[in-house]
């Protein structure tokens, strides 16, 4: 085992620890070094469809919120290329997802502090620091930063059907080529399950599409200005702050404000609908049925065919559809990695089986206060909505640098927020500083 403790090791290089990484890169006083198992940094890979935006401002990105200096920002990034003029001539409503994930590959290939083709096995707690077995062999750390993101969630009803007839929207670039399928179920109404209908309209041998959500129809993503207060710092501290019931309620009644379908893209499908039905005018079925408040409730596999039971929110009655093929565009879910096992009795849990996270994004665990787990997108329960969106990254990034150094390297105050959320408002007209006292 190597004599250097690091300050930080990270397990898994998305877009969140990548960010952390960023920031840290202007810290040389903190040793840290990240490591992740695929050879190369990807991001969604399998949702990089043609034509997808982002639904976030690239002004959002690694570090400008707090670094707005850093040399790994979009905008150094567009400059680095050369594209810095026919990017804002270009006048794009939502960047294209490809060129984004071009950023951040980008800053992954910069930072010297990323290892690849290398992931962590086993960690223990032992004598103030973190004993960590990685594939280049054993390294000791002070804390820790789980960035590893979450697996693709599939309905239970889904469980027992073949792989072959069923696929994850997670892989959905590499599968909606090779398709064979005539009838096609896509199960999500949001934003992914949107990209997937648009890409299948495109499919010269797909006869019928059902798309199918369980909410009353297919709704767009909330992105006005207050309720852009919602992913704000300022907003994320006071929710922290509630009782876990209320951080419960409040999330599920703010499902569109983070899930919704960008309006571009429902305008989009819409209008492509309306001129699939122009050029058919004699032909009674389309080939696309739209079915919104519907909720899965049985699927029933007969050689290549499967039946769903769906119950219908709308007339409360009860639909089967007979399908070829299923796309899961179901969301995902957070599980404590492989790793983390050995300290799995240690760790806080909350009332739906979810880590407790401090202010500071660490782990409620019983070990030493300066050992500190910090875990990224896992608290949209803890933290609110914003948490698991890029919208936030930078900041939370700031937030663990601070926490990690002890004091307030980056500034992370914010004004109070234009909406008084709760009774009392901050009397000193700024925010505390998240992580800041934290021990």
């Amino acid at each position: 085992m190597t004599s250097h403790v690091l300050d930080l090791a990270g397990a898994g290089i998305g877009p969140f620890n990548l960010s952390l990484a960023a920031q840290l890169d202007s810290v040389p006083q903190l040793s840290v070094r990240f490591f992740e198992r695929r050879p190369s940094f990807a991001w969604h890979p399998g949702m990089m469809l043609p034509g997808a935006e982002m639904q976030t401002s690239i002004l959002k990105d690694l570090v400008t919120a707090t670094n707005p200096t850093s040399r790994w920002s979009f905008l150094s990034y567009l400059v680095a290329h050369k594209r810095f003029y026919q990017f804002l001539n270009a006048e794009y409503e939502a960047v294209p997802r490809k060129e984004f994930a071009d950023y951040l590959g980008w800053v992954a290939r910069g930072l010297t502090s990323l290892r690849f083709g290398s992931q962590l096995r086993e960690i223990h707690a032992n004598d103030g620091v973190f004993s960590v077995t990685t594939d280049d062999g054993a390294i000791e750390a002070r804390s820790l930063s789980v960035g590893v993101g979450k697996i693709p969630a599939r309905p239970a009803w889904a469980e027992q059907l073949a792989k072959s007839i069923t696929f994850h929207s997670s892989e959905a670039a590499q599968r909606l080529s090779g398709i064979k399928a005539a009838r096609i179920a896509v199960i999500g109404g949001g934003q992914s399950g949107a990209e997937i209908v648009d890409a299948l309209l495109d499919q010269n041998g797909v006869s019928t599409i059902h798309w199918v959500s369980r909410r009353p129809n297919f709704e767009p993503l909330d992105a006005t200005p207050f309720t852009n207060e919602l992913f704000t710092p300022s907003y994320m501290e006071r929710f922290h702050g509630l009782p876990e019931e209320l951080r419960l309620t409040h999330t599920r009644r703010q499902v569109l404000a983070s899930d919704g379908v960008s309006a571009s893209t429902l305008k989009k499908l819409y209008r492509r609908l309306y001129e699939r039905r122009l050029e058919m005018l004699n032909t009674p079925d389309q080939g696309i049925s739209l079915r919104p408040f519907r909720n899965v409730i049985a699927a029933v596999q007969d050689g290549p065919e499967v039946t769903l039971t769906m119950r219908n929110g709308f007339d409360d009655s009860i639909e089967t559809l007979a399908v070829d093929l299923i796309v899961l565009a179901t969301g995902y879910r957070f599980v404590l990695p492989d790793f983390l096992h050995s300290l799995e009795n240690r760790i806080e849990l909350s009332s739906i089986g979810e880590p407790v996270l401090n202010s500071d994004f660490s782990l409620a665990w019983d070990g030493p206060g300066e050992n500190r787990i910090f875990v990224l997108n896992a608290g949209r329960h803890s933290h609110g909505i914003a948490e698991p969106q890029l919208s936030l990254a930078a900041w939370r990034s700031a937030v663990i640098a601070n926490a990690l150094l002890g004091h307030e390297h980056f500034n992370v105050g914010q004004l109070d927020p234009i909406v008084q959320w709760e009774t009392q408002a901050h009397p000193s007209g700024l925010s505390t500083h998240m992580g800041q006292a934290a021990e």
